[in-house]
């Protein structure tokens, strides 16, 4: 966005007021201008410090009503667990030969998932995978016997998040073209699961900042009280 449409679209936001969810979510659309369906990204500050192990934050979210993003999903599984994850509409499915093409840098997908006998040979990517936030981890549910339910949660909406250095968690929670109570419904769902995953180690208050924007939008800050409770 060019600087004189940024500012254009930041009118009428007070920066430092944090806004109710369900105004901050109708300030964030309105200014959605972009050609295409912009995405509508979450970010919270935690009061956690990831570089202690007892004060790391990851997971998964089911978005009630979808990312709106379409994931192309990796599965690495033999025998009739392949069969299973193909069947469930799973984008690239192997073992030695996916292990093959993922070292030779062709990664041409958005999330992976491996049965747990496979985590030997999916071991070796880490170098490759990790970097990229794909490698599947049974926290999140990407490693698992259950490869039809991980696909279908994948295709379905699900988002991970993990905590950066800063104390911050960033994540897609919808599309502008969301009707206000889906996009309301997902923010809620996300922050939920956020709290859930509270760590043991994590003092003070927790959530501390919530903020919204869409992809080429200015952020809005919300009131963390309108997300969390109720």
């Amino acid at each position: 966005m060019s600087g004189k449409r940024f500012r254009k679209a930041s009118e009428g936001i007070d920066t430092v007021k944090a806004y109710l969810i369900d105004e901050a979510v109708k300030l964030v659309k309105e200014r959605a201008t972009a050609k295409f369906d912009e995405t509508v990204e979450i970010a919270m500050n935690l009061g956690v410090d990831p570089r202690h192990a007892d004060q790391m934050v990851r997971g998964v979210c089911n978005l009630p009503n979808g990312s709106g993003r379409t994931l192309r999903v990796a599965v690495f599984a033999r025998g009739a667990k392949a069969d299973e994850a193909k069947a469930a509409g799973a984008d690239i499915v192997g073992a030695e030969d996916l292990l093959e093409i993922v070292q030779g840098g062709k990664i041409d997908f958005d999330r992976c998932i491996a049965t747990p006998d496979m985590m030997g040979l999916v071991g070796r990517l880490g170098k490759v995978l990790g970097p990229r936030g794909l490698m599947p981890n049974p926290k999140v549910g990407t490693v698992t016997m259950d490869v039809k339910g991980a696909v279908a949660a994948s295709k379905g909406g699900a988002v991970e998040f993990r905590v950066e250095k800063a104390g911050i968690i960033h994540s897609a929670v919808g599309k502008v073209s969301f009707d206000q109570g889906k996009l309301i419904e997902n923010i809620k769902a996300f922050a939920d699961a956020v709290v859930k995953a509270k760590p043991t180690g994590a003092k003070g208050t927790y959530v501390q900042k919530i903020a919204i924007s869409s992809t080429m939008g200015p952020g809005v800050k919300v009131d963390p009280s309108s997300v969390l409770n109720g």
